[in-house]
């Protein structure tokens, strides 16, 4: 058995793909006009209560028990992007965690949680080109010696080149 991708129920499918298009930066895969699914690995639903045959008052919004997990290589550029919309809804405002991720949280339009995360990679890379080494990189960063370790590698492959 392979896991294919989560499915999030929406109540208006131009709404959501716009969202997920235009702030977001998704690009769609494939559009059946009630499902889409996106390069990132996700899809949207429309009716799903009635194709799960549940009650459709059952469908929570704000259940505050799922997100879905973005990471994005400029953070200062996407938060700079997300100003540009009026109608974003924010769970917080960006934020530093203690292992040295910068996040925004925000609602989609059905009121799903969104996360976009500073990437984990750029946030080592950051730390060792300050001179920081492997060790303190991934002290800081909360994250394993060997995943730094893959990082450096692949700056000093991109230095090369």
């Amino acid at each position: 058995m392979k896991f294919t991708c989560p499915l999030i129920a929406v109540n208006d499918l131009e709404t959501s793909k716009e969202f997920y298009e235009k702030v977001l930066g998704q690009k769609i895969v494939l559009d059946l006009g009630w499902n889409v699914t996106f390069d990132g690995s996700f899809a949207i639903q429309l009716n799903f209560a009635d194709i799960v045959s549940v009650d459709k008052s059952s469908v929570m919004k704000r259940s505050h028990n799922f997100e879905l997990y973005f990471e994005e290589d400029d953070f200062d550029y996407f938060i700079e992007h997300l100003r540009t919309f009026d109608d974003i809804e924010y769970v917080h405002p960006p934020k530093k965690h203690d292992w040295q991720q910068r996040v925004v949280r925000i609602y989609d339009p059905d009121k799903h949680i969104v996360e976009i995360g500073e990437s984990m990679a750029v946030i080592a890379r950051r730390f060792l080109d300050e001179g920081k080494s492997i060790e303190e990189t991934a002290k800081l960063i909360q994250h394993p010696i060997d995943f730094i370790k893959a990082v450096s590698c692949d700056r000093e492959r991109k230095k090369a080149d």
